[in-house]
């Protein structure tokens, strides 16, 4: 069972850091920008004259991102200010992520933003660090006026617990969800998944403001027909290394990936079920997980070697802390070579992409 210590993206700036590898991430957030624009105008448009806008990041990780996320929200709230004569307002943001997280880098690239927002003109902003899970209480009673999440809620809390009986794995051979998982096991996923989704709803439901909003993206699924993950792909190279020797296979049999991918009517669901918020947009897309490969190689001819290459490595970022937790540092080079190996002959007969969920809810009165 993952631990929350090790739920967090590579720190650092190295060649296999988050900060590195994280422009699909940084692609995501671009997309989902005119559906944010368009909804925090209805939000804000809604308010009175505020002198303060209190905005919290959860998830924020490290790296460039994370203030590119904050920065098209400042501009988009100055902006609709301008326009209802409201004044400048002033910001305070907060950063959030785990005790673990890589703040620092972040705190290195605030020099710099503060520069940027002075010279756009857009208010004073105040930036602080909020570490911890959110899954616990971050902030006082009636405090935030707008939550903002990206890719981070499909991380569970925790992995299933139910995954055990008698003793046996009933995920055997798997890190996650497969076609070859039992319905137990998909069971266990989903009743995870809807345990801290609710409980993340009521939480935020204190934390916010009478007409406070959150906006939400991240990583679900269509359906339960098509099970093709990079981490199922991770579980196949772990299968290998078990024949190889270098793995243990209880080691194997024992891990399970603590992240869930809904659908958008599981998401539906638990946000009914649990009934503190109203939900007023909810919108997917795809997108292929070698999305900026493109822009990223400055227009050099991209193969399938490439490709796999660089999913694999932006898959290091984010999944080495916790491949590192279960099966140890000295084998991480090779699996993630083995990995990228794989890649680049599955992406020749399959669609490797992501299904985005991007919600926008109120607090309900």
């Amino acid at each position: 069972m993952a631990k929350e210590n090790v739920l967090h993206m590579k720190g650092g700036v190295g060649e296999t850091s988050y900060a590195t590898n994280s422009s699909l991430q940084r692609k995501v957030i671009m997309e989902v920008k005119t559906i944010l624009e368009e909804n925090i105008i209805l939000s804000v448009s809604n308010k009175s004259a505020k002198g303060c806008w209190k905005i919290a990041d959860l998830g924020c990780s490290s790296g460039p991102n994370t203030l590119l996320s904050i920065s098209n929200i400042l501009d988009m709230i100055h902006n609709i200010n301008m326009k209802l004569n409201h004044g400048k307002p002033v910001f305070q943001v907060y950063l959030n992520d785990v005790f673990e997280n890589d703040f620092n880098t972040i705190f290195n690239l605030l020099p710099d933003f503060y520069q940027q927002v002075k010279e756009k003109n857009v208010g004073e902003c105040f930036i602080s660090a909020t570490p911890g899970s959110f899954y616990g209480r971050l902030f006082p009673n009636n405090y935030i006026d707008f939550f903002h999440s990206s890719y981070s809620l499909h991380w569970l809390s925790q992995a299933p617990k139910h995954l055990v009986k008698n003793g046996e794995p009933l995920n055997k051979g798997n890190i996650y969800l497969s076609k070859t998982s039992p319905p137990s096991v998909y069971e266990a996923y989903f009743k995870q998944f809807e345990r801290d989704f609710q409980y993340f709803l009521k939480l935020r439901f204190k934390e916010l403001v009478l007409d406070g909003v959150m906006a939400l993206t991240f990583i679900g699924r269509e359906s339960h027909d098509k099970i093709i993950s990079v981490q199922g792909i991770v579980g196949m190279v772990l299968n290998e290394m078990v024949l190889e020797g270098l793995v243990k296979k209880e080691k194997l049999d024992m891990f399970d990936f603590p992240i869930y991918h809904p659908t958008e009517e599981e998401v539906r669901q638990v946000i009914e079920a649990e009934g503190s918020f109203i939900l007023q947009k909810v919108k997917t897309f795809k997108m292929a997980c070698d999305a900026n490969l493109q822009e990223d190689v400055n227009g050099y001819v991209v193969d399938s070697k490439m490709r796999g290459e660089f999913i694999a490595k932006y898959h290091r970022a984010v999944f080495e802390p916790i491949l590192i937790a279960s099966f140890g540092e000295n084998i991480m080079d090779e699996l993630f070579l083995k990995l990228a190996k794989m890649l680049e002959k599955l992406i020749e007969i399959e669609t490797l992409e992501f299904t985005n969920i991007i919600l926008f809810l109120t607090k309900d009165h």
